[in-house]
């Protein structure tokens, strides 16, 4: 007895998910990094080859010692070396600088940004603003809490576009809750003993410009709901999360 041969499955119509949006520096901008930097030191350890017997002979110069033994040295091993050491260099700032990028994939349903070599993800539904503040990109909660906050260097039109293109509320006047911060100081009374502690020792961290601390002291204070920036002289403010329990910013208006 024939089989009845089965019907093939249909193709399926479904349309693919909307792809993530890549945010980060260009091609070109990688390019001049990497180009110029080592470019740049090389023809800095020349130049600096070429007047080291210049700068031996002042009386009053610093180092003269090491310029004496460099501007000993027989020709052509010394420009050799001196190009050499200068793209050495240049290529140690380029890397170093690279991990300054900051970078992003960015879709409908999650955001993930990456600085320095450490990723974070936030979610659009738990996200309410995005902004620029100064050199941080700044993702904010429902409850006025801060999801991320990036310290690097970022093009702020396209990750503006980026976010705008898959929902994400940019606010491009910047924090909503500027208002509510603080400059702190010592002995405050609307601040509790423990939070007082943890901003006391993030100023020596800040004073001594040690990132690792400054950062994991900023995560143990938003633990307690402060939310702690700094200015340019590195003075502490700090405001306070705005709990919601309808799910909203904090000031009635939504996400």
């Amino acid at each position: 007895m024939a089989k009845t041969p089965l019907p093939k499955a249909p193709l399926s119509k479904t349309p693919p998910a909307t792809d993530a949006t890549a945010v980060g520096p260009t091609t070109g901008e990688r390019a001049l990094l990497w180009a110029g930097f080592p470019v740049l030191g090389a023809i800095a350890l020349w130049l600096l080859s070429r007047a080291a017997g210049w700068v031996a002979s002042l009386p009053w110069a610093p180092l003269q010692g090491p310029f004496k033994l460099v501007a000993s040295a027989p020709e052509p091993l010394l420009s050799v070396a001196a190009v050499a050491v200068g793209l050495l260099l240049g290529l140690v700032i380029a890397f170093f600088a690279e991990l300054e990028y900051v970078t992003a994939e960015i879709g409908p349903e999650q955001a993930v940004l990456t600085v320095d070599r450490v990723t974070r993800t936030v979610p659009r539904a738990e996200t309410a603003a995005v902004f620029q503040d100064g050199k941080h990109l700044v993702l904010l909660g429902h409850d006025s809490r801060e999801l991320a906050r990036l310290r690097g260097d970022f093009d702020t039109d396209r990750f503006a576009a980026a976010f705008e293109q898959h929902g994400y509320p940019w606010r491009p006047d910047g924090d909503p809750y500027a208002t509510d911060f603080r400059r702190w100081v010592t002995a405050q009374p609307d601040l509790s003993a423990g939070a007082h502690a943890l901003l006391k020792a993030r100023a020596h961290a800040l004073k001594k410009n040690e990132k690792e601390d400054t950062e994991q002291l900023r995560a143990e204070l938003a633990e307690l709901g402060i939310i702690v920036r700094e200015d340019k002289n590195r003075k502490q403010h700090w405001r306070r999360v705005r709990q919601d329990q309808n799910g909203r910013d904090g000031r009635g208006t939504g996400a």
